[in-house]
């Protein structure tokens, strides 16, 4: 059962994915985004408590850790993207399986045998082949530090998610900690952007001697005509149920299965985000792609079957 959730948990941040991709190209606010999409997910999880009435155990405090390895990883993620290469930060984007492996081992005595460690490296490689790009040369890797705390902390976050449950800790008030820890994070630091961006624009009104016109007071992101707070708040909120979705086959699949296997089948939702890729936005497969396709589907295949 634990491989069914694990594939749905893929294909819900696959979705997640394709909406992150489309969201990309709008001119908006990351971090009111980020907010938007973690409240969602912790309102979401506190009503659906209310019916399902899952007790708020000790261990659910691991949702704060949770939510900061999150956090911390969407943010070294963005950073990256930034200043560095994308086809550099999205290759570390695939690797944090083989440090929940490796890790899992260690914490809790975890191991693969033969045949699913042969699979598990089939996947991983597949992953690598699809998100690796040829441009990708020793003297551009500015951004890496970012990619290696994108790497870890993703990681981390799966890890913790498991240490969740080995504590007993139910899985939705454990998400509501979780996402309710992301949001308070996202939401200071949309804040503190907001206020300092103000600060600026009155800074440089102060300077010039002049009256500021009312719209030079708002942050910059709105007056180029960017999407408006509230319009970028509800798509993050619209956004958050793919992720929270994502989570709650999650959490069930680390419950049950091997936490580094798991992590690898719900890191298969990039194929998603190719599929999309190719079919809706009409961008063409590069061989090296579509044999990382075919190879992280093949050794999905075989961890199925080997199970």
């Amino acid at each position: 059962m634990w491989f069914i959730y694990a594939a749905a948990a893929a294909t819900c941040f696959g979705l997640r994915g394709i909406l992150y991709q489309w969201t990309s190209q709008r001119p908006l606010d990351r971090n009111l985004l980020l907010f938007g999409v973690y409240v969602s997910g912790t309102l979401i999880a506190l009503g659906m408590n209310l019916f399902m009435g899952q007790p708020w155990t000790g261990g659910v405090l691991l949702g704060i850790l949770m939510g900061l390895f999150s956090f911390i990883a969407n943010a070294a993620m963005y950073k990256g993207y930034a200043v560095g290469k994308a086809s550099l930060i999205a290759l570390f984007t695939g690797l944090p399986p083989v440090v929940v492996v490796i890790v899992a081992y260690l914490l809790w005595g975890e191991t693969l045998n033969g045949w699913q460690l042969a699979s598990f490296a089939v996947v991983i490689l597949g992953l690598l082949l699809i998100k690796y790009s040829q441009d990708l040369k020793l003297g551009k890797l500015k951004g890496v530090q970012w990619g290696l705390l994108t790497l870890l902390f993703f990681a981390f976050t799966d890890l913790s998610s498991k240490q969740a449950t080995l504590a007993g800790a139910a899985t939705l008030p454990v998400l509501a900690v979780m996402y309710g820890t992301g949001a308070v994070l996202f939401g200071t630091v949309w804040t503190s952007g907001r206020l300092q961006a103000a600060g600026q624009v009155v800074h440089t009104a102060a300077l010039d001697d002049q009256a500021a016109p009312a719209a030079a007071l708002l942050p910059t992101a709105e007056v180029a005509g960017s999407w408006s707070s509230g319009r970028t708040f509800a798509w993050g909120m619209f956004v958050g149920i793919s992720n929270i979705a994502g989570m709650l086959f999650m959490i069930p699949a680390l419950r049950e299965g091997v936490t580094g296997i798991v992590s690898a089948i719900a890191a298969m939702n990039v194929v998603f985000v190719l599929l999309y890729a190719h079919f809706y936005l009409k961008e063409l497969m590069a061989r090296r792609e579509v044999v990382g396709l075919a190879l992280a589907l093949g050794g999905i295949v075989l961890l199925r079957v080997l199970a």
